[in-house]
């Protein structure tokens, strides 16, 4: 996940909390969605659905604090 911004993201995994949370979310979800499309782990189509608008949600939010870190 941007790949241009992979230094700004390491800088701010260690300074900025609310990114740290923002970025571990978006993985969780990462990591849950393929296990439910992948059947490891139960979920219906609604419900792989709102993951994936959490999870696209939780990227806009990353990229706006890379957009204005990078400023």
């Amino acid at each position: 996940m941007f790949p241009e911004y992979r230094e700004l993201i390491t800088k701010l995994k260690t300074t900025d909390h609310h990114f740290i949370r923002l970025f571990d979310r978006h993985n969780e979800l990462d990591q849950q969605i393929k296990n439910m499309e992948d059947h490891v782990t139960p979920g219906t189509p609604e419900e792989i659905e709102n993951l994936k608008k959490e999870k696209l949600h939780l990227k806009d939010q990353l990229y706006a604090i890379l957009k204005k870190a990078s400023a």
